[in-house]
């Protein structure tokens, strides 16, 4: 069975304090960091006894996992394991770069998010060219808030041309079509997370081939559903997995929509759908507004 998942741990503190984030410099106990630390241990070993499926995995953790040891340990050990396809995380990326020396980078990616104000930019830029000397699969984005246009700007004419720049639309923020160009011309992309996608009922491959763990194993089809299908770790899940239409009315988070079968985002992101990296852009997208006919979309995608 080829599943991917979607790894959330208790984990939650974080050495930023972005305004738009409610987990920003929040602060774990040790006894809570001792917890998080049990919960991903767990987590692996279960990933590494899947010997029969192909397993792709995405931690997604409320706060910056890699200035934890145990996470880059972790993803280390399991890009290293033949029947997992890609293992990914969600990062600031303010942990040092030298410990992807020892991962199998044909395995390892990272999705990595630049919030200006909260580490220096030509820092945070040579971290990603780091990366780019090391052949590691990363994709970088930013924020759109007003404010960090002219940083995003900055980052896509200095980043490596082989880097996707993503912009994620800020949430409660209205984009009006002359801003919603602007970000555009950064990230072709743009204008599926601009509007969020309207899902109910829809076909979405979460709860069949994609689902997601918290750190006490329970599954559900994504974040975003509270639905429980069953233990991880008692494979209790397995029997529950089905398709099975959306029961929200709207999914706005490119981690949830980017799963949705009404949309072409797995051709788009081909090879890359876990780190956000595309096969290829070749211009700006339209994307259907909630009730509209399908398009055919500008995109080209490598298989």
């Amino acid at each position: 069975m080829d599943l991917t998942v979607l790894y959330r741990g208790p984990l939650a503190s974080c050495d930023y304090d972005c305004p738009y984030c409610p987990f920003a410099k929040r602060r774990d106990s040790p006894a809570q960091l001792r917890a998080d630390r049990a919960a991903l241990e767990r987590f692996a070993q279960w990933a590494g006894e899947q010997t029969g499926d192909r397993l792709s995995l995405l931690f997604t953790p409320w706060g910056e996992g890699l200035v934890r040891s145990w996470y880059r340990r972790t993803l280390v050990e399991l890009s290293r394991l033949p029947h997992i396809r890609r293992v990914a995380i969600q990062t600031n990326l303010s942990c040092r770069t030298d410990w992807l020396a020892d991962a199998d980078r044909d395995t390892l990616a990272l999705w990595c998010t630049y919030h200006p104000g909260q580490t220096p930019y030509d820092r945070f830029l040579a971290k990603c060219r780091e990366l780019a000397d090391r052949e590691v699969r990363f994709s970088v984005g930013v924020v759109g808030l007003p404010e960090h246009l002219d940083a995003a700007r900055r980052l896509r004419a200095e980043l490596p041309d082989h880097v996707y720049l993503w912009i994620n639309a800020a949430e409660g923020h209205t984009y009006q079509d002359a801003e919603a160009e602007e970000w555009t011309a950064l990230d072709p992309l743009f204008p599926y997370s601009r509007h969020p996608h309207a899902s109910a009922g829809l076909p979405c491959r979460t709860g069949e081939s994609v689902i997601s763990v918290d750190g006490d194993g329970t599954v559900r089809r994504c974040h975003f559903v509270r639905a429980e299908l069953g233990n991880l770790y008692d494979g209790s899940y397995r029997a529950a997995l089905r398709p099975r239409p959306c029961p929200l009315a709207v999914c706005d988070c490119h981690i949830g929509y980017v799963h949705l079968e009404t949309l072409p985002l797995y051709d788009v992101f081909a090879g890359g759908v876990l780190e956000r990296v595309p096969a290829a852009v070749t211009g700006p997208v339209v994307p259907p507004r909630p009730g509209a006919a399908r398009v055919r979309l500008p995109l080209s995608a490598a298989p």
